[in-house]
């Protein structure tokens, strides 16, 4: 059945934020926050993130000359697919957003406890596109 009227948008697209001068953000934790949240990835996520990708892509026989078994490898190499891109979708897009926590609060580090950032500030941290996970597992390291 086919909707009249324009594609939906998210609900953030729904408001205009121009009127928001600031946000009140604590700079000390979000630096641990970030911290902590780079470290869980590195330490807790991505030595089993790679396990299971490495499980994900064991090789499976052929499908010989049955037309289901076909099908079932088929849709098992569209799953493999998925799984790496949920992976890395997960990993990257965690990772950039603790760089963005750190960005923002690098930038206001020399202000009062409770700063203002701008918003502009903040879209900017996550929007960036330089920003890129480095999904080198190195342990112990952040």
């Amino acid at each position: 059945m086919p909707v009249d009227g324009p594609a939906y948008r998210s609900s953030v697209d729904n408001y205009d934020l121009s009127s928001i001068n600031g946000i009140e953000a604590d700079i000390a934790a979000m630096e641990e926050f970030a911290a902590g949240l780079k470290a869980d990835l590195v330490d807790n996520y991505m030595p089993h993130a790679d396990a299971a990708v490495e499980a994900m892509f064991a090789t499976l026989p052929s499908g010989g000359g049955f037309y289901n078994l076909h099908l079932f490898l088929y849709a098992h190499q569209q799953a493999q697919d998925a799984t790496q891109q949920n992976v890395d979708g997960y990993i990257d897009g965690t990772y950039r957003f603790a760089t963005s926590a750190e960005a923002i609060s690098a930038q206001y580090r020399g202000s009062d406890a409770f700063s203002r950032a701008k918003v502009s500030d903040v879209e900017a941290a996550f929007k960036d596109p330089g920003v890129a996970a480095d999904t080198t597992y190195h342990p112990g390291e952040v």
